[in-house]
């Protein structure tokens, strides 16, 4: 009889949470400068991201994401499926290491404890893939892209339309990993479903959707800011306070 205790999971988000850019765009931006995207593409882009930067609206953001996952949608089927791992190879060996130190930090230290670790992204699962496994992940999950290996069809399946649970649910039951203990971290809103899910939600460098809810339910709340992190928990009182930092 099989009497191995079941391990407890950690799932992260990948985009915005590990890396410090998000990969989905810097996939675009390596299509755009290998020229795959016309000059009309590129210039929709640019204005998307430019009003973005401006801090032009709440939504600026989003609309800016929203751009660049039409503009790839629309370029993919174009695209022979070995030129666009290519792409995505040169996007990761350049970003692989630009991580935020806190959840550096806290992957090696439960990969230390034992905790099996999840990565969940709706950046093409391609990519998330690669840095999974550069980080010895023991599992994944991406938005997915159907191809034939030479050509993409224009099917996809998003992981980012409210599946992060589900799949979260899937990957725990696979691996028989332990619910006690396990931990989530994510940066947006598109997460609260995952971070609901375990015993210990972390909020990092959430946007104001994530923010407000984290602040309702109390969940703890990371900010990283340089070479600095800082760790907040919910007070006696309505407010956070400052449970540690790095120094």
């Amino acid at each position: 009889m099989n009497t191995t205790p079941h391990r407890p999971f950690a799932a992260f988000d990948i985009d915005g949470t590990i890396i410090r850019w998000q990969l989905y765009h810097a996939v675009v931006e390596q299509l755009g400068k290998r020229g795959i995207l016309s000059s009309e593409q590129f210039q929709r882009i640019k204005n998307a991201r430019m009003i973005w930067k401006q801090r032009s609206g709440e939504t600026s953001f989003k609309d800016y994401e929203r751009t660049l996952v039409t503009v790839h949608d629309e370029a993919l089927q174009g695209i022979g499926f070995n030129d666009y791992t290519d792409a995505i190879d040169h996007v990761i060996s350049e970003y692989k290491n630009q991580t935020y130190v806190y959840t550096r930090d806290l992957i090696r230290s439960l990969q230390k404890q034992g905790y099996l670790l999840f990565a969940i992204s709706a950046s093409q699962v391609q990519i998330v893939e690669k840095l999974a496994r550069y980080y010895g992940f023991d599992d994944w999950a991406g938005t997915e892209y159907e191809h034939d290996g030479q050509r993409f069809t224009g099917k996809k399946d998003v992981l980012l339309r409210g599946r992060k649970p589900e799949v979260l649910k899937e990957m725990a039951a696979k691996h028989s990993a332990a619910w006690k203990g396990s931990i989530a971290v994510g940066d947006s809103d598109s997460d609260i479903g995952m971070l609901e899910a375990v015993e210990q939600p972390i909020a990092f460098n959430p946007n104001k959707p994530l923010f407000e809810h984290a602040s309702r339910v109390g969940w703890n709340i990371v900010v990283e800011r340089k070479n600095m992190y800082y760790e907040m928990e919910k007070g006696d009182g309505s407010g956070y306070i400052l449970a540690q930092t790095n120094t």
